[in-house]
């Protein structure tokens, strides 16, 4: 039994195509109930568009697939101070190389990192995709106003704003125990 989720946006691309056509071309776009799930597993308030043009092609000489993208995605995450809704537009590029699964480079490249592992039999674009918006995600979004709110508050007995010190009464508390 597999113990692996099967992705929210799959968009599958055979490496036979690739194989044929030499480079391929997608423009993928992630339907709503796609986008629900994909704000679930983010942890994102809302995720109201995604879409990605990418392209795929076998490098010469070898097993190895380029994929070649730009993602865009209208994203709503919570603040991080004040709870907030914050609103996101992302548009990000990326690449990503393919290989099979034990591919080792040759000793005279100069590539240092081993490439992702095909699927059997293809990729899955709209994984890879998904996770390069799980990369470009703000990871303490903050709503306009939200950082001064936090260090400011307004006095209760005369209205104006001080500085919030969250340590000052510690020393009060100390000399009431004692």
């Amino acid at each position: 039994m597999s113990s692996q989720v099967e992705p929210e946006f799959r968009r599958f691309v055979p490496l036979d195509e690739i194989e044929e056509a030499g480079v391929v071309e997608r423009a993928i776009d992630a339907r709503e109930e796609e986008r629900s799930a994909l704000a679930r597993r983010f942890g994102l308030l809302s995720l109201g568009a995604l879409s990605a043009d990418v392209t795929l092609r076998r490098l010469p000489g070898g097993p190895l697939v380029r994929v070649d993208g730009r993602l865009v995605a209208d994203v709503e995450q919570r603040c991080v101070i004040s709870l907030d809704p914050v609103a996101d537009h992302i548009d990000e590029e990326f690449s990503e190389t393919f290989g099979p699964e034990g591919y080792v480079p040759p000793e005279e490249t100069d590539e240092e990192d081993l490439p992702e592992t095909f699927d059997p039999g293809g990729i899955d674009i709209g994984e890879l995709v998904a996770q390069h918006l799980a990369l470009s995600l703000n990871p303490y979004p903050k709503s306009p106003g939200a950082e001064t709110a936090a260090i400011r508050r307004e006095s209760p007995e005369t209205g104006d704003e001080e500085r919030r010190r969250p340590f000052a009464g510690l020393g009060e508390m100390l000399k009431k125990r004692r």
